[in-house]
Order: structure tokens, then C-alpha cells, then sequence
């Protein structure tokens, strides 16, 4: 599910138009703003009575970030049109389930990015 969400997302022209750094985990240090982080929350795989039916539930957050708010909100606001209600492949269906906004924690004001956090359920076949 990972790389696939990953290339759906750069391979989308308004994400792409805005960032090329979408990435799993962390951002690398030294790289520019704006950027997508992807961390899964939750995993869970569906069952029925003869056992796994190929199913996950899948928790995702999504930060972004950027130098301004108006910037993060941006890529937000692109990721959030291709992912909302998204169908398609191996994923059966992923949906908006809650959205934050916030700024970074660190010793100098100036270099805290502004973060716009999205959580999305995903639903993918293996």
C-alpha cells in the first residue's frame, strides 16, 4: 500500500505542481519546503469465518508541511482533492476522516514550519 499511495500521489499534476517530496516517515533534513509525510496509524485486516479475506483498514496521516501556512493549507487542499472519496487498483476506498492544523515545535520561531495534518482510512486489497 505504501508505494502505491506514494506514486499516486506524486503522479498527481496539483500535488506535483506544488511538491515533489512525498515521504514515508520523515522528511530528510536539509531538504526544501514544502513536503508530504506519510505515516501509517493503524493497520487492521479484514477476517471472515474461513479466515483473512484480503482486506485492510488502513489509518493514515498525512502532514503537510511549508514555510507558511497558506502553503501547507495548498498541498493540504491538493492531496485531500485526490484522495477524498478516491477509488481505483488495489485500493477500494479511502476517505477523509479528520484534519488538523498546527505549527512545529523547535528553539527558533523562524525555521517552525506550519503542518496541516489529514488522517485518511484507506481500504486496500492485498
Amino acid at each position: 500500500m505504501e508505494e502505491q499511495l506514494r506514486a499516486l500521489l506524486e503522479a498527481n499534476p496539483a500535488v506535483a505542481a506544488i511538491t515533489p517530496h512525498i515521504n514515508w516517515g520523515a522528511h530528510p533534513k536539509g531538504q526544501p519546503w514544502p513536503a508530504a509525510v506519510l505515516t501509517v496509524i493503524s493497520d487492521t485486516q479484514g477476517y471472515t469465518l474461513d479466515g483473512p479475506d484480503g482486506l485492510s483498514a488502513i489509518r493514515v496521516q498525512i502532514d503537510c508541511y511549508a514555510a507558511t501556512y497558506d502553503a501547507a493549507k495548498d498541498l493540504s487542499r491538493a492531496i485531500r482533492a485526490k484522495l477524498s472519496g478516491y477509488s481505483g487498483g488495489q485500493f477500494q476506498g479511502v476517505f477523509l476522516a479528520g484534519l488538523r492544523d498546527g505549527r512545529e515545535g523547535g528553539t527558533n520561531e523562524a525555521d517552525r514550519p506550519f503542518r496541516v495534518s489529514m488522517d485518511f482510512m484507506v481500504h486496500f486489497t492485498h
